[in-house]
């Protein structure tokens, strides 16, 4: 992960902090540590600073809390959490995939501002009954603020916040379909950007008294992540529908076993289309075998060719990523994302090679529909 230190796990889940972090860690530690020594100046030394340190550490750990609450809430569905990274503006729990109905989708996403919340009350409760006052009531008073706030703001009805994730769930169950929730859910996100940047602007102006450089930074930041999940949103709806087998490609590279490399050399490479430097091999059932690289015909005398099949010089030394023919082409972007591979086998019903599907292909899908 790009700019993302790791700090170890959380409940099996790894924990990361984005380099953004520490620089907002530093700004709310001396901001604060200044208003501790300014309220309290009977506080000596550094000790103020000392406080404002520990102060922003579990302002950062209700961040966390706020994303494990996500966390949980996904593992109860069976979903499995990839990382948990805090960074500028907040935290992220990234998930292996979404819920599977808006019910699934809608937990998840409240969990979060509900952990927050919880917070507030038990932080604000606390205070009170034990009736604490100094340093202490302050950051215990700020701590439990500093929840609602984000449990509040997390409930704004736009992507990326989780109230963009409760508004598409919602729409989802209303229209059953699951990419009109994340559209109408990123168009809402993406007007609540505007109006954080517009109020941002006029407050630096002079204009508004409402307002700072910090309201126009985290507009940017809600308008740059709703115009990604629009276009999200845009290209799912595209691919709906559309199988592994739609993507596959219509002169992929394969060869069948019993060839010869005349044959080989003079018909398929010639009438193959793109630049391959290996073909996949098949037998006669049309099941994947092995491989044969272009190269590899050098090493056979050409008096030779004509004698010799692709399957005297393949290689069965070689593993396939393959995907079924009838799997939906969202989840072969997934599948190729996880492996971290370019192109991935298609194969039919009955075992037999389909061809090669490659991300390109899928690219062209897209712009094509």
């Amino acid at each position: 992960m790009n700019g993302n230190l790791r700090v170890g796990n959380l409940f099996g889940i790894p924990f990361y902090v984005n380099v953004s972090w520490f620089l907002v860690l530093a700004l709310v530690t001396w901001s604060y540590g200044s208003g501790l020594a300014t309220a309290f100046p009977s506080l000596p030394g550094s000790i103020p600073w000392l406080l404002g340190l520990f102060a922003a550490l579990l302002l950062f750990s209700s961040v966390l809390a706020h994303e494990l609450g996500h966390s949980f809430a996904a593992k109860q569905q069976g979903i499995g959490v990839n990382s948990i990274t805090l960074f500028l503006f907040g935290g992220l729990a990234a998930l292996e995939k979404e819920s599977d109905s808006p019910g699934g989708a809608f937990k998840v996403a409240i969990a979060g501002p509900v952990v927050s919340l919880a917070l507030f009350m038990a932080l604000s409760i606390a205070g009170q009954v034990l009736a604490l006052s100094g340093p202490v009531g302050a950051i215990v008073s700020l701590l439990a603020y500093i929840n609602l706030a984000l449990g509040v703001f997390n409930l704004l009805p736009g992507l990326p916040l989780d109230g963009g994730n409760v508004l598409k769930a919602i729409v989802w169950r209303i229209t059953g379909d699951p990419y009109k929730g994340l559209s109408f859910a990123s168009r809402a996100g993406q007007i609540l950007g505007w109006l954080a940047i517009g109020i941002g602007a006029a407050a630096i102006a002079g204009i508004s008294p409402v307002g700072n450089v910090w309201t126009l930074l985290i507009g940017w930041f809600l308008l740059s992540n709703a115009n990604r999940s629009a276009q999200s949103a845009s290209v799912q709806q595209r691919l709906d529908g559309l199988t592994a087998a739609d993507a596959t490609l219509d002169h992929s590279p394969i060869v069948a076993q019993n060839v010869s490399l005349r044959t080989f050399a003079d018909d398929v490479l010639l009438n193959t289309e793109g630049n391959w430097r290996k073909f996949l091999v098949v037998n006669e059932a049309g099941e994947f075998i092995g491989t044969v690289a272009i190269e590899a015909l050098k090493e056979v005398p050409r008096d030779r060719w004509a004698t010799t099949t692709v399957q005297d010089i393949m290689s069965t030394d070689v593993t396939l990523s393959t995907i079924a023919s009838d799997r939906p082409l969202l989840e072969v972007i997934r599948t190729l994302e996880e492996k971290k591979v370019s192109a991935l086998a298609v194969i039919r019903e009955n075992g037999q090679l389909l061809g090669l599907l490659e991300k390109q292909r899928i690219l062209a899908k897209t712009v094509g529909r």
